[in-house]
């Protein structure tokens, strides 16, 4: 496969890890209102983002989980207001676990299953700690000073609990998901194709 294909067949797989994650974030969500017309939900959204990071890269894979959870806060009318935020932190998830995973771990180079199982976990825990820190924290700044919400304080209680949940399940999902398929890819010669 040339460079350009291979390009070509990264985008389409950015595109299609962009459809995936607007369906979980979208359909596939437990949504909780908050006082003062806010939201916080539990979700697999960030499962994607990291499933894409770990298969496409951190650059691609972050770029697909942030453009398809940024189109769901954009079409609903509860955050709409957080698109902007939600596609930061979404694509640095991405850009750290792809780190992790491919530039420290070196899992697209091994066969080890135990090293690539390691480096798999680590990433996904590094991508999603992330997230744990950042949404609560750049959450609480947006709502404060950039949408003027007294009840930010309020909200941080929620978004740290939801965003932990959330993390914990993303993180087990993702591990799950990719080892079984990256062992499936491998076996058809499709993996040279995705990395």
């Amino acid at each position: 496969m040339s460079r350009t294909d291979n390009k070509i067949f990264k985008i389409t797989m950015t595109g299609l890890f962009a459809a995936m994650s607007y369906v979980v974030f979208t359909f596939l969500q437990f949504k909780i209102t908050l006082p003062g017309g806010d939201a916080t939900s539990i979700h697999l959204g960030n499962a994607v983002c990291v499933l894409g990071a770990l298969l496409l890269g951190g650059l691609y894979g972050g770029i697909g989980g942030a453009v398809g959870m940024t189109i769901g806060d954009l079409l609903d009318p509860v955050y709409v207001v957080y698109a902007p935020k939600t596609f930061i932190l979404k694509l640095c998830i991405g850009l750290i676990t792809g780190f992790i995973a491919h530039r420290i771990g070196r899992i697209n180079e091994s066969k080890d299953q135990k090293h690539i199982l390691k480096w798999v976990i680590l990433a996904a825990v590094g991508g999603l700690a992330f997230n744990v820190i950042f949404d609560p924290l750049l959450g609480y700044y947006y709502k404060l000073f950039i949408l003027g919400k007294p009840a930010a304080s309020l909200a941080l209680v929620w978004n740290i609990s939801s965003t932990t949940i959330n993390a914990v399940i993303s993180a087990v999902a993702s591990v799950v998901i990719y080892m079984p398929l990256r062992n499936a890819l491998v076996r058809s010669g499709l993996y040279t194709k995705v990395c």
